[in-house]
């Protein structure tokens, strides 16, 4: 189960949002349990990652919250 802090890193990559390097020790293990796809400086959420963002917004019933349709990259 992923807590608060990975979720929050999940969806500042599907909105395309820059996040502290402080949160990169979390990157490593997003990449590992299959979550983020790293390409160069690029960060890229699988679909697991976009399925766990909307997921995780619905349960929370945040409509304002952009939904991914298709993986987005973020630059580090």
């Amino acid at each position: 189960m992923l807590h608060d802090e990975e979720l929050s890193i999940l969806r500042d990559i599907s909105q395309s949002v820059a996040f502290a390097d402080d949160r990169q020790g979390k990157m490593g293990q997003l990449i590992a349990d299959g979550y983020v796809m790293k390409d160069g400086d690029l960060f890229e959420l699988t679909a697991k990652g976009i399925a766990v963002v909307e997921e995780h917004s619905a349960a929370f019933g945040e409509t304002d919250v952009e939904q991914p349709s298709a993986p987005s990259y973020r630059q580090v």
